[in-house]
């Protein structure tokens, strides 16, 4: 398929401070694998990371990091634009018009906002509740649609994620005139880790280190902590237990279908040894992660090549953007650079 022929995606990644396997499986392998069949572009949104308490100097090391990370499990740049986000400041030009045509209404019905600020007070009563909260899903709205994206990349229970974005792409439409096309779920079988040591909670850095795997984690590390997750809770429970639902649900997601039919056969049989499941699942992930290892280690010993690639990404979202902005202006009445006559 020639590339001019390709629908565009749309995806974006905070950039925290480790990425770990349940981000891997969740998002970016599949990103990998869109770059086969779509126009991709990809960002660190580092914007977003800013409507939390954050230090300047963590944000930015942390940005790059996410940067290389992504380009160490294979998003290619010369299939794909992947690129940081507030380095293209049509994001942030374009949330303020839609921010004029998104109603107060809209933003209060976000759970995503409730949800936010209720883990900000649970660590702090008195932690600051920013605009910049209440109004992200805004920007998330110009993220996709200041390339004019037609699909974005979901699991089945995060459409409704999308409808903002929709609502808006129609509503400024019906203000200034058809030119957004509604951007559009991409569904995707996305695997839903769970913690190693508490499967009844979905994985997740914020629990501690024994509760996840970090993508670039140690060989040793990642055996312990594989050999060390909990398997059953010691409460009966109908059909397979969530702890050992999970190891087997990280053999899928590493593509190993025949020892997950194996384990899953001997779970059935009454015969499956814990202690085989687990070797098997460190085997599979130190497999996965040694590659990324090597791959990043490559990639940080260039950091001329990094630093030369973070403008060279922008300038190419920036093309697509600015273009789009310069439409956007000259429908909603706002001036452009360089035009004189009306």
């Amino acid at each position: 398929m020639n590339i001019q022929d390709r629908k565009r995606v749309f995806s974006g990644i905070q950039p925290t401070s480790v990425m770990h396997i349940g981000n891997y499986f969740g998002a970016v392998q599949n990103w990998v694998k869109l770059q086969d069949q779509y126009e991709c572009i990809y960002s660190v949104v580092d914007l977003h990371a800013m409507t939390i308490p954050y230090q300047p100097e963590q944000l930015f090391h942390n940005t790059r990091e996410m940067l290389i990370d992504l380009l160490a499990c294979g998003v290619d740049p010369q299939r794909s634009i992947v690129f940081i986000q507030s380095m293209v400041p049509e994001h942030m030009e374009l949330a303020w018009v839609f921010n004029c045509v998104t109603s107060y209404g809209e933003l209060t019905r976000m759970t995503q906002f409730k949800d936010k600020t209720d883990q900000l007070r649970a660590g702090d009563k008195d932690a600051l509740i920013s605009a910049g909260l209440f109004n992200y899903p805004i920007l998330q709205a110009a993220d996709i649609l200041v390339y004019k994206a037609e699909f974005v990349p979901v699991g089945k229970d995060q459409e409704q994620h999308l409808e903002l974005s929709r609502n808006i792409a129609e509503r400024f439409n019906f203000q200034y005139g058809e030119y957004f096309v509604p951007p559009q779920p991409l569904f995707t079988d996305l695997p839903k880790l769970l913690s190693l040591a508490d499967p009844t909670k979905k994985m997740s850095k914020s629990l501690g280190p024994k509760h996840f795997i970090a993508l670039f984690e140690e060989e040793d590390v990642v055996r312990k902590k594989v050999m060390s997750a909990v398997t059953d809770s010691g409460q009966p429970a109908e059909g397979m237990s969530p702890g050992v639902a999970n190891l087997i649900e990280i053999l899928k997601a590493c593509g190993k279908l025949e020892a997950m039919a194996f384990f899953t056969e001997q779970y059935h049989q009454g015969g499956l040894r814990y202690k085989d499941l687990k070797e098997s699942v460190a085997d599979a992930l130190v497999e996965l992660i040694s590659g990324f290892r090597v791959k990043r280690t490559e990639i940080v010993s260039n950091r001329d090549y990094i630093q030369r690639l973070e403008i060279e990404m922008a300038d190419k979202a920036r093309a697509i953007a600015s273009q789009v902005m310069r439409e956007v202006r000259e429908r909603s009445g706002m001036h452009n650079y360089g035009r004189i006559n009306g």
